[in-house]
């Protein structure tokens, strides 16, 4: 019935109805984002490429996938791009380099986080071949 208390409550349930929600959304979107930084945080540091003895440092990651890297083999190789995304669930990492014998070479990896491990392909640009490969963090 019209002007019955129950009309009245149930009236101003659904005028908070959009503000709750609205708040609801902001906080999973905010919690979300948190989680996400933490993930790609937890690449930070050396790993180590057991075939090779290669090192690709990573640091000053940041939310948006920007990140600086270093890769030594066993001196420093210039790294002319590094980018972090978050693809169907997984973290991936691109690492590009450019220097003398690496004209594009290029790492293609996956954060594979129950073995704490870097997994994916190395395109080595001088041979033109790719192979599979893995990194593991250097305590």
């Amino acid at each position: 019935m019209p002007g019955t208390i129950e009309s009245v409550r149930a009236a101003r349930n659904i005028r908070w109805f959009p503000i709750g929600l609205t708040m609801t959304l902001f906080c999973c979107a905010v919690t979300s984002l948190a989680i996400a930084e933490d993930d790609f945080q937890r690449l930070a540091g050396r790993w180590l490429r057991p075939d090779g003895g290669y090192v690709l440092e990573l640091r000053d990651i940041k939310m948006d996938g920007t990140l600086k890297a270093a890769y030594f083999n066993p001196r420093p190789i210039n790294v002319s791009r590094a980018e972090l995304q978050r693809k169907e669930g997984n973290i991936t990492l691109l690492v590009e380099l450019r220097d003398v014998n690496y004209p594009g070479s290029m790492y293609n990896l996956r954060y594979d986080p129950e073995n704490d491990r870097l997994k994916g392909t190395y395109f080595q640009a001088v041979q033109r071949e790719t192979y599979d490969v893995e990194f593991v963090r250097t305590k």
